[in-house]
């Protein structure tokens, strides 16, 4: 068996790229603020959990958000499909896989999750997420065409998800739904679970843009 691993799909944050849903109301450079922030917060705590490898597959240029210990490998040009399927190849299993939209987990929630699949009986884990998708999967040992026909960010993604590794003969254990951050809503919502994070700090310190055009003359 190989180490278990923490899988992390990550695009690097840069404005005008990273977490455009938060613009309006937010600035393109204060939401790329938030994505830092948020990645940060999700960075922090797969390096205090117990997995013995911590990837992370990236879309763009590492920064000094990146904390030691990490492997990094880029993801492949292709469909959200395809850059999940190439990640977990290179990563083999066991492992779990997240995204960058959760920075509420903790090292805990992390170790419990990954625990489905190395000490359970399962053969596959998920997570849904709130809006209807996923926000973690797991493998013992990963199929190479779990992704394969799954229609990604839509409100059936992580329905469509579990049916389709059930459809590869897996069995497949549930983890506790999360939210995304995905909007402005979702960013407040998430920061009010996690105060002093990263993500509270940043949200608190990027105050929503507000309109300074003048009010309309009153009609004489």
């Amino acid at each position: 068996m190989q180490r278990p691993h923490i899988l992390l799909l990550a695009k690097s944050p840069v404005a005008g790229q990273a977490k455009t849903r938060l613009s309006p109301p937010y600035t393109p450079d204060q939401a790329a603020a938030i994505a830092e922030a948020a990645l940060t917060d999700t960075l922090t705590a797969v390096a205090a959990c117990h997995a013995e490898r911590r990837i992370v597959a990236l879309d763009g240029p590492p920064g000094p958000w990146l904390p030691p210990g990490f492997e990094v490998v880029t993801q492949v040009d292709g469909s959200l499909n395809e850059r999940l399927a190439a990640a977990w190849e290179y990563a083999g299993g066991p492992g779990l896989q997240i995204g960058m939209d959760t920075p509420q987990i903790t090292a805990a929630l992390l170790d419990a999750s990954l625990a489905t699949v190395v000490d359970g009986p399962a053969d596959a884990a998920l997570g849904m997420a709130e809006d209807g998708g996923w926000w973690a999967i797991a493998f013992g040992t990963p199929h190479p065409l779990a992704f394969h026909g799954v229609p990604m960010s839509r409100s059936d993604t992580g329905s469509r998800q579990c049916s389709r590794l059930r459809s590869l003969g897996l069995t497949v254990a549930e983890l506790p739904p999360l939210r995304d951050l995905d909007d402005a809503a979702d960013a407040q919502a998430i920061a009010e679970l996690i105060p002093g994070s990263n993500t509270a700090r940043v949200l608190d310190a990027c105050q929503a843009p507000t309109s300074t055009a003048p009010a309309p003359e009153a009609a004489p």
